[in-house]
């Protein structure tokens, strides 16, 4: 049967493939416009099998908190290219599965994947059959939840870099102090909330590297312990997020920043994903 420009750009409308796949598709498949979206559906399926060892280093990072600021997603889709990563269309894709995340909140990136893109498909094929229209490997890379009495969400221009901080308050000055952490948390990226949540490994790693500097420069054997605590506890201010300096006035804490914007007010989690 003859295939009609309508019936291509029809087509092209749903799934986003090209013009000559669309009418290829078509073509093949003797004008049955389901038929068509599934021979396009199986195209991506080939060409995620072909650029499987293909690196997909750039991409986007969003983080959106829930509706009721009760929970909040940060997810990382990556994608070969940077052409891609600035495209509009592939940032509404990307949003589109961030809607998803947001209303189901799923525990890891395969029950994500697992979950209905539409009536059709599942996020995870939604996924395949974008890379055929694409062209490039795409692949979630990250995904961190955050629940608490408030969450609050930092996305960095650019989307390269976004945080989510959860907060115990939900005051509106809070949700404004909880939102200037999150900036911190992507400015200066600490490893744990507090001293407490720094693992046994590096901790050690920082008390061994300690002992061997002070030993070095000439200390006694017997002070290297001493002083390799001290630099520990140096560690711990520069990289954990409630004794760090905050960033809009160096001469408080973070901790001491919460407590001075509402008695109590602290930080329960948060999570920073960075494509650097």
């Amino acid at each position: 049967m003859a295939i009609t420009a309508a019936d291509v750009n029809k087509l092209r409308k749903q799934t986003g493939a090209g013009m000559m796949d669309c009418k290829k598709a078509l073509e093949e498949t003797n004008g049955d416009f389901e038929a068509a979206v599934d021979a396009l559906r199986k195209k991506g399926q080939k060409v995620a099998a072909k650029r499987g060892d293909n690196e997909a280093k750039e991409g986007v990072i969003f983080a959106q908190a829930t509706a009721d600021g009760n929970a909040g997603v940060i997810l990382t889709l990556n994608c070969e290219t940077d052409f891609v990563a600035k495209n509009d269309d592939f940032r509404a894709f990307v949003q589109s599965i961030m809607d998803i995340a947001v209303k189901s909140l799923p525990s890891s990136i395969d029950e994500l994947l697992a979950l209905p893109y539409d009536d059709k498909q599942s996020v995870g094929e939604k996924i395949t059959y974008q890379i055929g229209v694409i062209g490039e490997k795409l692949e979630i890379s990250g995904l961190e939840i955050v629940k608490a009495d408030k969450v609050v969400a930092y996305n960095h221009p650019g989307n390269q870099l976004a945080a989510l901080v959860g907060i115990n308050s939900t005051s509106s000055d809070a949700e404004e102090a909880g939102r200037q952490v999150a900036m911190q948390v992507a400015a200066m990226n600490p490893i744990a909330l507090d001293k407490d949540g720094v693992d046994d490994e590096t901790i050690a790693r920082e008390i061994e590297v300690g002992k061997e500097l002070a030993i070095q420069e000439g200390k006694p054997a017997d002070m290297a312990e001493k002083i390799a605590q001290g630099r520990l506890n140096k560690f711990f201010k520069e990289n954990t997020l409630l004794s760090q300096a905050f960033v809009r006035d160096n001469k408080v804490t973070v901790e001491q920043f919460l407590k001075s914007t509402e008695d109590g007010l602290t930080v329960v989690d948060f999570k920073r994903l960075s494509l650097s």
